[in-house]
């Protein structure tokens, strides 16, 4: 007797062999049904949320950020006069030692300048010029408080600083007015990071 052929009339103990398309079969999902998180698949719960109103048109107040830079360059104004004051009117009036100092208006310029001011492009190269003014303008208070005697007149009086500020001046304070400047601009960019 011979065993049956497979698949004809009698069971064969063989596995089933895949079944080859030439065609892909229709697929057994209703129509229009997307599988949960497939794209275009709702979300349970989702509500889009509503368009921002445009802004209104016509008169454009001024932000909150330009009052504030406002604000800090009146400050770091003040305080370049201050550190001026402070700095001209050092009791320790040695040229070696107080010329170090010129960091001292650089930060107090910077820290109005830079954490009121914030990132703006223009506010470092400000705080490195205010600083160096503070510097100048306390050299000059300095040559004034050493000018013997009242001579008068403020325009005689800045006149007479001015000589002698330019007949005092050493190789080195040109580094006092490097680091000044490079402090003030430094320091309020820093200053201004954190924020």
């Amino acid at each position: 007797m011979t065993a049956p052929a497979p698949g004809t009339d009698g069971r064969s103990d063989r596995p089933r062999t895949a079944t080859h398309y030439s065609v892909a079969p229709e697929p057994e999902t209703p129509e229009g049904y997307v599988a949960p998180g497939m794209p275009g698949a709702p979300v349970a719960g989702y509500h889009p949320a509503p368009a921002p109103e445009p802004a209104p048109q016509g008169r454009r107040r001024r932000g909150r950020r330009g009052g504030r830079t406002t604000v800090a360059i009146a400050l770091a104004v003040a305080a370049m006069l201050a550190g001026a004051l402070a700095y001209g009117l050092a009791p320790a009036r040695a040229a070696s030692t107080v010329g170090w100092l010129a960091i001292a208006p650089a930060a107090a310029v910077a820290l109005p300048l830079g954490r009121l001011g914030g990132r703006g492009h223009a506010l470092p190269p400000l705080g490195a010029l205010l600083a160096a003014g503070a510097l100048f303008l306390g050299q000059l208070i300095g040559e004034a408080r050493r000018l013997p005697g009242p001579t008068g007149a403020y325009d005689a009086l800045l006149r007479d600083a001015l000589a002698h500020w330019r007949a005092d001046r050493h190789p080195l304070d040109a580094v006092f007015y490097g680091i000044a400047l490079i402090g003030g601009f430094l320091l309020t960019r820093r200053a201004a990071a954190r924020d």
